[in-house]
């Protein structure tokens, strides 16, 4: 069947209409969740009264996280509210880095301040066939983004951290398949965001990291570097 008459049943096709400020999308494929970070100062208040609630539970150890230090962190997320759904061919899993600089000491007698940037990264592409040819969409995110965390030890050689994420999220759709549909969407948005963490310290300058809350992903593990 020619291409172009392809496109002509599936504009004509009753099941197609507008949603989620995406062009006539087919009803039965689940749009990607492109801007999955909502009630954010709820969760915010959330994270922040556990934190201090673990705080005032444990006593506080000496500071593996001061002024003037700088840390790298590179995560990949294993939790994440994007691209869910079925006909997802591919996935490629949430990936992120930031860097953090000591700002303040001595907050709460032992706790610090630090302030950085972060990056976070996810794509998937999704495709059907239609007499033959296929068509679809390759979907990705890419999140750019100020933040600053609160550190405040609890246990040895853990520098356990809780802070508020303000970026921008790039959303992108590409035509795949040997049908260009044309259809486009416009998902960009400002996020505000929350999170908890822990780096803990294997020596000076290496440290396995852990991160949950709302970027990229809601749950992030890898490593972090003290430069």
């Amino acid at each position: 069947m020619p291409a172009e008459k392809i496109i002509a049943i599936m504009r004509k096709n009753t099941d197609l209409a507008c949603v989620f400020r995406i062009r006539c999308l087919p009803l039965h494929h689940k749009l990607p969740n492109i801007n999955f970070i909502t009630n954010p100062m709820k969760k915010i208040t959330g994270f922040l009264l556990a934190f201090l609630f673990l705080g005032s539970m444990l006593h506080a150890q000496e500071n593996t996280f001061g002024k003037g230090d700088k840390v790298v962190n590179l995560g990949i997320g294993l939790l994440s509210g994007l691209y869910s759904g079925s006909g997802y061919t591919s996935k490629m899993p949430p990936i992120s880095a930031s860097f953090e600089y000591g700002v303040k000491d001595d907050v709460l007698e032992v706790g610090s301040i630090g302030v950085g940037g972060y990056v976070g990264y996810a794509s998937a592409k999704w495709e059907s066939d239609w007499g033959g040819a296929t068509w679809g969409w390759k979907y990705s995110n890419f999140i750019i983004g100020a933040r600053g965390s609160f550190h405040y030890p609890l246990v040895d050689k853990l520098d356990t951290y809780a802070g508020v994420l303000l970026g921008y999220n790039i959303v992108t759709v590409k035509d795949i398949g040997t049908i260009q549909s044309g259809y486009t969407s416009n998902g960009s948005a400002p996020i505000f965001s929350a999170y908890v963490g822990g780096r803990y310290y294997f020596n000076d300058k290496f440290a396995g990291m852990v991160e949950l809350g709302t970027g990229i992903a809601y749950f992030n593990l890898g490593v972090a570097i003290k430069l």
